[in-house]
């Protein structure tokens, strides 16, 4: 079941964030985040232009996906980065294509027209997920992130929705 999030869900939203820091191929953050730390960041969401949405299986939260306005000015307000997050057991299930085909099903009920990823290069599970619902490489930024002294690159990644 997908749904928008609750305030109640930040705990479970935090844990699989967390849960995918150690595998250096999802976030740059290094260490892990608390709740408080990501309060303003969920705040930030709203169901009618930027939701945060968890899918809930089994009475828990198992992942999420969120809408990030693009870069903060007006002239963006159509683009949107969309960010999936799941729970380690519920990887390769098939829950990631259906987020994202809700998110692209629902972009234009949110008014917005492009989508972007933002995907390590070495994060190959993610990169053939949105390329499976045609999104392109629209930007490579070479050797931005280091991870445990190993530099890594960024994708952009992105779809025209309408």
């Amino acid at each position: 079941m997908i749904r928008n999030a609750t305030i109640d869900d930040l705990p479970a939203i935090v844990q699989i964030y967390n849960e995918t820091i150690p595998t250096r191929m999802v976030t740059a953050d290094l260490e892990p985040v608390t709740v408080e730390s990501k309060k303003a960041w969920f705040f930030e969401h709203d169901p009618h232009t930027r939701p945060l949405w968890v899918v809930e299986l089994d009475g828990r939260v198992r992942a999420w996906l969120s809408f990030q306005s693009f870069y903060g000015r007006p002239a963006y307000c159509h683009t949107a980065e969309i960010s999936i997050y799941i729970s380690e057991a519920y990887r390769g299930k098939g829950i990631g294509k259906q987020l994202l085909q809700k998110a692209i099903e629902e972009a234009p009920n949110l008014d917005i027209k492009t989508l972007l990823g933002f995907i390590f290069a070495h994060n190959e599970p993610s990169l053939r997920l949105f390329a499976r619902f045609g999104f392109e490489t629209w930007g490579h930024l070479p050797k931005v992130a280091e991870l445990d002294g190993i530099e890594r690159d960024l994708l952009i990644v992105g779809k025209r929705i309408v």
